[in-house]
């Protein structure tokens, strides 16, 4: 299938590969399917969610745990049962970021973290009741000092249901 993006021209996409969003996204909920374009540059930790309903829409997404390793929550049972997550290799865990002009004040969105069954293509945003995150959590340096290190194992703890 090929696509005409607004931001990365036209590309072609495996139909397989499209993870639908069964209640959209909060503020989009009528955008259902969506893919994930990678960065071709490794060394960069941001990829895009591409919506395929409306392909002048691009979310920049980064792996949380990339920048905050400490980053825990509990998954909400419904979302585990709406999105048939049976194992947590099964998920992906991103936030949305949000680049400023001031590169400097780029932040990521921990309060609604996006969950994606990579086996299935199901994709959801929770909203994270009485979070200690933020929607706008200053992300920059703490790129430039981290290590992805730790990430799987974080994401495999919340998946499990162990995390705050």
């Amino acid at each position: 299938m090929i696509i005409t993006t607004k931001h990365f021209g036209e590309i072609e996409i495996d139909e397989k590969n499209i993870i639908t969003f069964s209640d959209g996204i909060p503020g989009f909920d009528n955008l259902k399917r969506y893919i994930i374009i990678q960065n071709p540059e490794k060394d960069v930790p941001f990829n895009w969610l591409q919506s395929i309903d409306n392909t002048d829409l691009a979310f920049v997404i980064i792996n949380p745990f990339i920048f905050k390793n400490d980053y825990e929550f509990d998954m909400p049972e419904s979302t585990i049962k709406r999105l048939s997550i049976k194992s947590h290799e099964d998920i992906n865990i991103y936030s949305i970021v949000t680049i400023p002009e001031d590169i400097n004040k780029m932040t990521a969105n921990l309060a609604a973290p996006i969950i994606i069954n990579v086996l299935n293509k199901l994709g959801k945003q929770i909203l994270l009741q009485d979070s200690e995150y933020s929607r706008k959590y200053l992300i920059l340096e703490e790129i430039k000092n981290s290590t992805a290190e730790n990430t799987k194992d974080k994401q495999e703890e919340i998946a499990a249901g162990e995390g705050a």
